[in-house]
């Protein structure tokens, strides 16, 4: 058996060796060739699976180390007799102390939220359900919006309307009832409350972010944290330059150790249901932590708009926290 394995994906190094060929490539080359002759592939969201990458291969399995799997063409899978699998909730608590520390980040930059803003959080799955805990932990004034959970406070169009934060956690969803593409459209821009603060810690392609530039063209008064993008690892420089954009990052919300070993246990114990190994432990902790230090977000906002360019770069060298 064959194992393609993303090389930054961590704490699977000499794991699988008793039991596979495994390769460990940069996302750049998990290429059709490379993966040809492959059972399996562990990835994250770089890497697009779909008919480019899996035609004529032998991949019978695919693990995404990450919440998100819109990089994952499921109807083209489920044709060829291929199971995939995401992690769901892996890096939750990450996210939340992201969007945490950028209302904290904010409000140092005596940002002018209310005495008890208003939160609206759009997505109450892993990730919304802790934000609305953090929120409440701080006495703001929460409103909800995730239909399929029937938990619905208003529409988006009411929340944008009456809430300070407006945070995204949801996945991106192209069509059907609840289609998350572009939800932040133009429309929706021009019903916000002035002052709103939107942020996308979710996936990129919920904000147009054209729109976003058109709308604030007009002086509209409207604010953006940024982590997700919709051309990763390409940022829309317009955007990112426009002093709305108060915060921004390189999809990094949910980058901490915690949640890079969540991920991984994740899909080996995927992995190993598959092909009937025997349970396997990622290798422990090394122990090592980034910068968690006061200030970091805002580090991170000044060195991606001072090199969009080095959007990949960056992530890439990210310590995690």
């Amino acid at each position: 058996m064959t194992i393609v394995i993303d090389s930054h994906i961590p704490y699977l190094q000499g794991v699988l060796e008793p039991y596979a060929q495994v390769v460990y490539l940069d996302p750049e080359a998990i290429t059709a060739q490379a993966v040809r002759e492959a059972d399996a592939l562990i990835v994250r969201t770089r890497t697009k699976c779909n008919e480019s990458l899996l035609k004529d291969s032998k991949v019978q399995f695919i693990a995404t180390a990450t919440i998100g799997f819109d990089h994952i063409d499921a109807a083209y899978c489920a044709s060829h007799g291929i199971t995939w699998t995401a992690c769901p909730g892996c890096n939750a608590q990450a996210v939340c102390d992201y969007v945490e520390e950028a209302i904290h980040t904010l409000s140092i930059f005596n940002f002018q939220f209310s005495t008890t803003p208003t939160i609206g959080i759009i997505g109450v799955g892993h990730v919304g359900s802790l934000v609305q805990k953090m929120a409440s932990r701080h006495g703001w004034q929460v409103l909800l919006h995730d239909p399929p959970k029937d938990l619905v406070d208003g529409s988006v169009e009411t929340l944008a309307k009456h809430c300070d934060i407006l945070t995204f956690h949801t996945p991106l969803t192209m069509d059907g009832n609840y289609s998350t593409y572009h939800m932040v459209s133009e429309a929706l821009l021009r019903l916000c409350k002035p002052g709103l603060v939107i942020i996308n810690a979710a996936r990129g392609g919920i904000i147009d972010e054209e729109a976003a530039l058109r709308v604030l063209a007009e002086g509209k008064d409207l604010h953006f944290v940024v982590d997700c993008w919709e051309s990763e690892p390409y940022v829309n420089k317009a955007f990112l330059s426009h002093p709305a954009v108060e915060l921004a990052s390189y999809h990094i919300a949910g980058y901490s150790v915690e949640g890079k070993r969540n991920a991984s246990q994740m899909c080996l114990n995927a992995l190993c249901r598959h092909f009937n190994l025997p349970a396997l432990s990622i290798l422990p902790d090394d122990g090592l932590r980034g910068d968690n230090s006061s200030g970091w977000l805002s580090r991170i906002t000044q060195a991606l708009k001072q090199s969009p360019d080095s959007f990949e770069s960056l992530r890439k060298s990210y310590p995690l926290r």
